[in-house]
């Protein structure tokens, strides 16, 4: 185990005198993950204003007005009144305005049994989001209003007398739809920009340990280092664990030093510190995986860094570190989950929010270590052919 100790400290020191490693190691990755905070940053915090044409004027526009400056919805939303629609066409041309929402002046008359006329968005291509908000309000107005007609309706139909329609109008509407949709978060927080890429830049740029460690290897058998070390009565499996846990200590160390950084000065929360650890210790393991697999399988440096290449791409792309994986299709959030890292992701995406530390890390836990059992299994089969060729 001694000997095991040395080459990972000669390798450690050999690792930290390169540059491209410690910046691909410590520094590309905090850059990058404040660059996407901040670019990210306005998502967020979402808050628009919105332009009002009032056309009617009458009672159910008045309440469809009071519903747009109810305080919850002006937490994300501004309501502008302007006279008329050319200027709120001209604003959401001009972008200073999300979107507008047109008041015809037969709303009220259509609410009493006339015919009904439909409330216009105006929108631009540039703010899909406000146009996605205007949208959703209005057609929970009018779904309610609909409601209140219907039940009105039925109530005249089922015998009720006639003269009794305002009254009965006045109660229908003091109700609300039984069912509807509250904005609430899974967890006790919500996920932020620098939160979620901070650990996915942290793992992609610790996956380029993969190529420093297997072009290492190969450097280290052509000027013959290699050979002057198994020369001496030691035994190959040494060499093997010192390289292992040289790659295995630089992982921890990128990733930790990510974790500190990003939370000390961007105040990023990735979870409890011992749940933080143990998905850490769980992709370092991943990486003496990968890396060995690379090593054995390559025959050359220049094969070893294809390799590596190859392997740490597809994994980041496959995994999520590029996009949100809440956002993403179906499709991409199920191939996230045969790679670690998109496993890892997944539980500091849930640790983030607040969510129990116990169930959000058992699971990827049990998968990133299976994943790592299997590519080491396979590093495992070649690893005396790797060291002795």
């Amino acid at each position: 185990m001694r000997t095991a100790l040395l080459i990972a400290r000669k390798d450690l020191r050999q690792r930290l005198r390169d540059r491209s490693a410690l910046v691909l190691g410590f520094v590309a990755p905090l850059v990058i993950a404040a660059l996407m905070s901040f670019a990210f940053q306005g998502t967020d915090s979402f808050h628009t204003t919105l332009d009002l044409v009032d056309q009617d004027h009458g009672e159910v526009s008045t309440a469809f007005v009071q519903m747009l400056h109810d305080p919850q919805v002006s937490e994300v939303l501004t309501v502008r009144t302007v006279s008329s629609v050319a200027r709120a066409r001209s604003e959401v041309d001009a972008g200073t305005a999300g979107a507008a929402i047109i008041v015809p002046s037969t709303f009220t008359a259509a609410a009493h049994g006339g015919r009904p006329t439909p409330v216009t968005v105006l929108a631009s291509v540039d703010h899909s989001i406000d146009a996605q908000l205007a949208e959703a309000l209005t057609h929970s107005f009018t779904a309610q209003l609909d409601a209140d007609r219907l039940s009105v309706a039925t109530a005249l139909a089922a015998g009720a007398p006639s003269s009794s329609a305002p009254a009965l109008a006045a109660a229908s509407g003091r109700l609300r739809l039984p069912v509807s949709t509250v904005h609430a978060l899974s967890g006790r927080r919500a996920v932020t920009a620098i939160g979620y890429y901070g650990p996915a830049m942290g793992i992609f740029f610790m996956f380029f340990a993969i190529g420093f460690g297997a072009r290492g290897f190969f450097l280290e058998r052509r000027g013959g280092t290699l050979d002057r070390i198994l020369a001496a009565p030691v035994p190959a499996w040494s060499v093997l664990a010192g390289k292992s846990l040289a790659t295995f200590a630089y992982g921890v160390a990128s990733l930790t030093t990510m974790y500190v950084v990003t939370t000390v000065a961007f105040h990023a929360y990735w979870g409890p510190p011992w749940a933080v650890a143990t998905i850490v210790t769980c992709l370092a393991l991943t990486l003496v995986a990968l890396t060995a697999a690379v090593t054995t399988l390559a025959r050359t440096e220049r094969q070893a860094d294809g390799l590596a290449s190859i392997v740490t791409f597809g994994l980041v792309l496959l995994g999520g570190n590029f996009v949100v994986l809440a956002s993403a299709p179906e499709v991409v959030r199920t191939l996230a989950l045969v790679t670690p890292n998109g496993w890892a992701l997944r539980a500091f995406t849930d640790l983030s929010t607040g969510a129990a530390a116990g169930p959000a890390v058992v699971e990827p836990v049990v998968a990133i270590l299976s994943f790592t059992a299997v590519v080491g299994v396979l590093a495992a089969l070649g690893s005396r052919r790797a060291v002795r060729r």
